[in-house]
């Protein structure tokens, strides 16, 4: 198998977290230039059919996009430590919270970085108030992030998961725009800087950025 990423990004960074928690090393990991547009040469588009990163190719030819899927499948090939949940009930929970993580907090700041951003001109056709907005959406909402981390010492109960992984990632995304933590939303400040140690946290990050 091949997974196909791109350092720094949110996406491709999610996989690279997940493969890293599960101690995943024999798929090939094939690091792709954005900025260069190689995700979008007619080679990879054929594979891909979209523009996305990351991918994972498999040994049959079968391509996958979107950072979730990939992870389900990998959960289903390597299934530990269990990040998706075991029970019914605990795969329903971690899959609320990953919902939530990704469709609160996480779409919105990587949006806000990329409307604001100068680098991502490259990338987007930028617009500051779309930007902006997004931004004010996402840190909202880690209000109810840290609501929940004040009853819980992870998002979706007693032990790291996806919902994590997507949650942290998105806010860490941030870090391009010297984001920060509102300060008073201390249970979000002090599972971050959790997330943050982890050996994991250094996965799909360019040098530089590790050294921060």
């Amino acid at each position: 198998m091949k997974v196909y990423i791109t350092p720094l990004a949110p996406n491709p960074r999610r996989v690279s977290w997940f493969m890293a928690e599960k101690g995943i090393d024999d798929v090939e990991v094939v690091t792709l230039n954005l900025m260069q547009g190689e995700h979008k040469t007619p080679e990879y588009l054929q594979k891909a059919g979209l523009a996305n990163v990351p991918m994972l190719e498999l040994d049959d030819g079968t391509c996958i996009t979107e950072s979730l899927a990939i992870c389900r499948y990998l959960e289903s090939r390597y299934p530990e430590p269990n990040l998706f949940g075991r029970t019914p009930e605990e795969t329903a929970v971690i899959e609320m919270w990953t919902r939530r993580a990704e469709m609160m907090v996480a779409t919105p700041m990587m949006v806000g970085v990329r409307h604001t951003h100068p680098a991502m001109a490259a990338l987007e056709q930028q617009q500051a108030a779309v930007g902006e907005y997004n931004l004010q959406v996402g840190t909202r909402a880690l209000k109810v992030l840290d609501r929940r981390l004040a009853e819980s010492p992870w998002l979706a109960g007693e032990r790291l998961t996806i919902a994590d992984i997507v949650a942290f990632v998105g806010i860490d995304f941030g870090r391009m725009i010297r984001f920060r933590v509102p300060e008073d939303l201390g249970h979000v400040a002090r599972w971050a800087e959790t997330m943050r140690a982890r050996p994991a946290a250094l996965a799909g990050m360019p040098q530089k950025a590790t050294a921060s």
